[in-house]
């Protein structure tokens, strides 16, 4: 790896370290405390104006492990009505999706995009509550600037889907938010509806490193646990708090509780920023402790060494394809980590290759074939169909949308890539990017590549930046 990328990857870290849900914040009363808390913050989400689609003879890898070679695959209202070899219907926009390939919309389950926005200055760093090691309170959709210029960016790189989370300083980060990829004014507007909220918890060298360095508590990897523990302990008190059928019997609401009492109930998933193997044997235990399930494990270097007890406990891992020695943490890798993970227990691992990075994100399919080939190098025989896996299907099921988005099967939102090749070659980019249906980007129509109001407030950004 050249210096300049481990610098890159170690300024990044330092800075910053994604089935349908129904919600109730009722709380253990029949009334929320709050009667005008159940909305608050909700989505406010439109698909934009979509009209049928049908792709001709398209080679589709379907997300969740499928290879359709010559088909048609037909969207309607927003979703996907029909997927075979012979479609006719005349009432429709035809694309001729010959020798091309058509594959779900990319996800991208650590994004820090909108909280850590581009250009990268100091007064919209906005990640990381760092005041605090348990910050549980803070959600990160209240920090997303809406004219990030890295969500185009994103989106050219087939990203439909994306989960931003709070970063790494503090051992509970906050709520991490799904959010759809398209160009809105305010963050409602971009929510992924009924998508769970996430709380980012981090392992390690962050947390106590940040708060050591102040001479203060956590400062060791023991005192981390410690501090994770008693925070859940409040957490079971809480619960139990609110669960007083007396309104006037209940704990003072509590926005850190609230959220750590989401996780107990099973509302909010965890997503849990690891690198080393023992560490992660740690937080589950833990996990057993308090009775609650974590979904993923985030970075997880070492996760190949505990890649039976993930799959065991339904666990996912999100990991780079080859990222690795920006810190001791983060030094005993191998370059098939990814699949190992994904191969353990007969191919019942959870797999899934994230970015953590603003130019990571908008390469996503090259990372996972680097994966792929480096699974196929180490003696796994791991198709490109099933690779897809790790950027779509993998990703969904990690943010809790996988009945909604991640795979193309029938009754799914219409969240598509056509690309102008194999998604799994250096050469290939996305031609057209679909959400709901609705076309969000084409390649060759400048008029149909969002560009947000920060950016054409200072140049024309469809020419040359150099002046």
């Amino acid at each position: 790896m050249k210096n300049i990328a481990i610098l890159s990857a170690s300024l990044l870290l330092i800075s910053s370290c994604s089935n349908e849900f129904e919600f109730d914040f009722s709380f253990g009363g029949s009334e929320p405390y709050d009667s005008n808390f159940k909305d608050a913050f909700e989505s406010t989400y439109k698909p934009m104006e979509s009209r049928p689609i049908l792709f001709k003879s398209a080679n589709i890898y379907d997300g969740i492990g499928g290879e359709l070679l010559n088909y048609d695959l037909l969207i309607v209202d927003g979703k996907i009505k029909e997927i075979g070899q012979v479609i006719s219907r005349s009432d429709v926009e035809v694309i001729d999706a010959s020798n091309k390939w058509v594959t779900p919309g990319i996800i991208d389950i650590h994004s820090h995009m909108g909280v850590y926005s581009a250009p990268g200055v100091r007064t919209s760093s906005d990640g990381n509550e760092a005041t605090a090691p348990v910050t549980a309170e803070v959600w990160a959709e209240h920090s997303v600037w809406t004219q990030d210029p890295q969500f185009a960016l994103a989106l050219k790189g087939g990203v439909t889907t994306f989960h931003v989370l709070p970063g790494s300083a503090n051992l509970f980060g906050g709520r991490g938010t799904t959010f759809k990829n398209i160009s809105q004014n305010t963050i409602q507007a971009m929510k992924f509806p009924n998508a769970p909220h996430s709380l980012k918890m981090a392992c390690g060298e962050n947390p106590k490193r940040v708060y050591g360095n102040r001479m203060q508590s956590p400062s060791t990897r023991m005192g981390n646990m410690a501090g994770y523990r008693s925070a859940w302990i409040d957490a079971a008190d809480y619960k139990e708090g609110m669960s007083e059928k007396n309104p006037d019997q209940r704990p003072k609401r509590n926005l850190a509780m609230d959220t750590l009492m989401g996780v107990l109930d099973g509302e909010i998933l965890i997503q849990n920023h690891c690198y080393r193997a023992e560490e992660m044997a740690m937080m589950i235990e833990m996990s057993k402790e308090f009775g609650y399930k974590i979904t993923t494990f985030h970075h997880a270097v070492e996760a190949y060494k505990v890649a039976d007890l993930l799959a065991d406990e339904g666990i996912c891992a999100a990991m780079w394809a080859d990222w690795w020695g920006f810190k001791h943490e983060a030094y005993d890798m191998v370059q098939a980590n990814i699949a190992i993970i994904d191969q353990a227990r007969d191919g019942n691992g959870c797999a899934i290759v994230h970015s953590d990075d603003a130019v990571g994100i908008q390469h996503l399919n090259q990372e996972a074939a680097k994966a792929m080939a480096a699974g196929n190098r180490a003696g796994f025989n791991i198709s490109k169909a099933h690779a897809m896996r790790w950027i779509t299907s993998n990703p969904a099921k990690a943010a809790g949308i996988l009945d909604q988005t991640g795979s193309i099967e029938i009754g799914k939102n219409a969240d598509i890539v056509l690309w102008t090749g194999n998604p799994f070659s250096v050469y290939s980019r996305a031609q057209k990017v679909f959400i709901d249906g609705a076309l969000a980007f084409d390649i060759n129509n400048t008029k149909i590549q969002p560009v947000t109001d920060f950016d054409l407030g200072i140049i024309n950004p469809t020419t040359t930046r150099v002046q």
